[in-house]
C-alpha cells in the first residue's frame, strides 16, 4: 500500500471515473459510493466526476440513461482516474480512451482498473511489466492476450503504485476503500466503510473467490465470536494451537475451515489486523513506537518497522507524520 505524496491532500482530490455505453450501473456505483458518501460540500475531501467516453448521453446496461457535461478531458485535470469496468472483453477500447488514459499517465496521474477495467489499461499498455488483477472468470483471458503482464487471479486488488487492479463487483470497494486509506488515513476510510455497511479492511492479498457451498455452519458463529476477541486482545500471542483448541478444532481442521470463511491464513489475517490497529493508533494518539507494538502485539518498534514498511511500503513514522502531523514525535 504505497503512499503516493504527489496527490495533493488539500484543498480537494480530484476523481475522474470512466463512464461508457452499457456500462453496468453497480460498477459505475462503486467508485461514486466510497468517493462520494455523505460529505458537507464544506469539507468534502474529493470532487469526482463522471467522465463520458462516448458522449455525453449513455444508455446503461440497467436500461436507464446516463448524462454527463464532461468528457475525457477530465482525465488530464485529475488526480486519480478509474475505469469501473468493460463492457466487452472481445471489445478494444475506443482510440480516444486510450490515447487520454496514456496522456494521464505520462502526467503521473494514478490510474484504477476495476474488474474488466484491467482490460482498458492493458489495451493502453499501462499494466506492461506490471502485475494485475481482474475478476477471476477473466482472469486467465487477460493473461493470454497481454503477455506482458504478469496477471494474478487470486487476490482482490493490486496497487502497483501509479497503478491499480481489481477484482470484480465488491473488490472494487476494497480497492477504493484502500486508496481513501492511503489518502485520508484508516479513521476516515473506516468511517465510509460503516456508512456502506461494507467491511473496512479486506486486504488486497486476500483470495478473491472463496470456496463456500454449504450454509454457515452453526459451529461458524463460535468462531466469529473467536475472532472478534482476537480482535479485542492484540497484545496476546495467540497462536494457532491455543486458537484452534478455544475453537474445539484440531489444527488441521481449524486452518482448513478459517481459509474457507476468510480466504486467508489465520497468521495473515491476525497481522493485518496487527498492522491495522497500527495505522489508527499512530493517527490518533501519541504513543510511542515502543507502546504501539506492545499493544498489538508485535514486541518491538523493530519489528513494527519491518512488517509496516513491507505491508505498506512506508515507515511507521513517515505515516504518522503523512496523516497525524502534530503527533509526528515517535
Amino acid at each position: 500500500m504505497p503512499l503516493t505524496q504527489s496527490i495533493p491532500r488539500s484543498p480537494l482530490i480530484k476523481i475522474a471515473v470512466v463512464a461508457f455505453e452499457h456500462i453496468l450501473p453497480f460498477h459505475l456505483s462503486v467508485p461514486c459510493a466510497v468517493f462520494q458518501t455523505t460529505w458537507n460540500e464544506s469539507n468534502a475531501p474529493f470532487r469526482l466526476r463522471v467522465c463520458s467516453a462516448e458522449g455525453r448521453r449513455l444508455h446503461s446496461a440497467g436500461g436507464f440513461v446516463i448524462e454527463t457535461e464532461y468528457d475525457l478531458g477530465e482525465l488530464s485535470r485529475a488526480d486519480i482516474v478509474i475505469v469501473p469496468s468493460w463492457r466487452d472483453t472481445q471489445e478494444i477500447p475506443p482510440q480516444a480512451l486510450l490515447d487520454a488514459l496514456r496522456r494521464a499517465a505520462k502526467k503521473g496521474k494514478r490510474i484504477v482498473g476495476l474488474c474488466l477495467g484491467a482490460f482498458v489499461l492493458a489495451h493502453a499498455g499501462l499494466l506492461d511489466g506490471r502485475k494485475a488483477t481482474t475478476h477471476w472468470g477473466f482472469a486467465d483471458e487477460l493473461a493470454q492476450r497481454f503477455s506482458a503482464v504478469s496477471v494474478d487471479p487470486d487476490v482482490l486488488y493490486i496497487d502497483e503504485g501509479q497503478v491499480l487492479t481489481s477484482a470484480g463487483a465488491a473488490a472494487g470497494i476494497d480497492c477504493c476503500l484502500h486508496l481513501v486509506r492511503q489518502l485520508l488515513g484508516v479513521e476516515e476510510a473506516s468511517r465510509i466503510a460503516r456508512r456502506m455497511v461494507v467491511s473496512p479492511f479486506r486486504h488486497g492479498g486476500q483470495a478473491q473467490f472463496i470456496p463456500q457451498t454449504m450454509p454457515t455452519a452453526p459451529g461458524d458463529e463460535r468462531l466469529a465470536h473467536l475472532l472478534q476477541k482476537v480482535q479485542r486482545q492484540l497484545h496476546l500471542p495467540h497462536s494457532l494451537d491455543d486458537i484452534a483448541q478455544d475453537a474445539a478444532m484440531s489444527r488441521r481442521s481449524f486452518t482448513r475451515r478459517f481459509r474457507q470463511l476468510t480466504g486467508s491464513s489465520f497468521g495473515d489475517w491476525l497481522l493485518s489486523q496487527r498492522l491495522n490497529e497500527a495505522q489508527r493508533l499512530l493517527e490518533t494518539t501519541r504513543l510511542s513506537l515502543e507502546r504501539i507494538a506492545t499493544a498489538i502485539g508485535l514486541g518491538s518498534p523493530v519489528t513494527l518497522r519491518q512488517h509496516f514498511q513491507r505491508t505498506y511500503r512506508t515507515s511507521p513514522t513517515d505515516y504518522r507524520r503523512t496523516f497525524n502531523a502534530s503527533r509526528a514525535d515517535a
